[in-house]
């Protein structure tokens, strides 16, 4: 057991991924379903360049998607300094930019199951609710939105994980500053390039790999059970 003991530096790490994490969906939570609701019900003119787009941080090398970050956000970077002036908001080696690292790498996997979730819906329930008089906006969140919770609840958690295990895009985008943007995969990392840091790095390797687990039995798990009620 005190092999397993988490260090105060250990246990920084693991608090701060969690809530690095947990802003990165909450973030890109209500872009992530408006995007799958449009990908999914619509089509115009640069459909595929946009579906392109979404899931281009799937393919691209984590630290391209860091640079890219880094080239817009930063400090000097049009969208980062104009935010900085406007608004205060800065995020430039804190960890605001680490979630908004997380949340861009994990934005497909929450787009990919609220748009497979959507296009599952009987679109003859929607066009029910129109004849009506609902208008569209309403349809959705009367209709859509409840038949495809279980898909949002599936995307939450699967973008919950993505963001835990994110690495390269953070390290490249707000570097590794313990306390602010030293995520648990940063800390192992760091662990690993230290003289007996190999019993820190193991007991990380191990907490990363059961999150990783609960949150994929847990996604499935709720998934089902919102299903099924939904159905019953």
């Amino acid at each position: 057991m005190e092999a397993f003991a988490l260090t105060a530096l250990e246990v920084e790490a693991l608090s701060l991924s969690l809530w690095v994490s947990g802003w990165a969906v909450v973030g890109s939570l209500p872009a992530g379903i408006a995007v799958a609701w449009v990908l999914a019900r619509f089509k115009f003119p640069g459909k595929i360049l946009l579906d392109g787009l979404v899931h281009l941080p799937l393919v691209l090398p984590p630290v391209v998607t860091g640079y890219t970050l880094l080239v817009l956000m930063g400090r000097n970077g049009p969208i980062g300094s104009l935010l900085q002036k406007t608004l205060g908001l800065s995020f430039s080696f804190s960890w605001k930019g680490a979630a908004l690292a997380s949340a861009v790498m994990a934005f497909p996997l929450l787009v990919r199951a609220v748009r497979l979730s959507i296009e599952s819906v009987d679109q003859g329930l929607e066009a029910a609710a129109r004849t009506l008089g609902a208008r569209p906006l309403r349809v959705f969140f009367t209709v859509t939105l409840p038949l495809v919770m279980p898909g949002v609840l599936a995307g939450v958690i699967l973008a919950f994980a993505r963001s835990l295990s994110e690495f390269g895009a953070t390290i490249t985008f707000v570097s590794n500053i313990p306390g602010q943007t030293r995520t648990l995969p940063l800390a192992l990392y760091t662990l690993t390039q230290v003289p007996g840091g190999e019993a820190g790095a193991l007991r990380l390797c191990v907490i990363s790999v059961l999150l990783a687990l609960l949150a994929i039995i847990g996604s499935e798990v709720l998934s089902r059970h919102l299903d099924h009620r939904l159905r019953g």
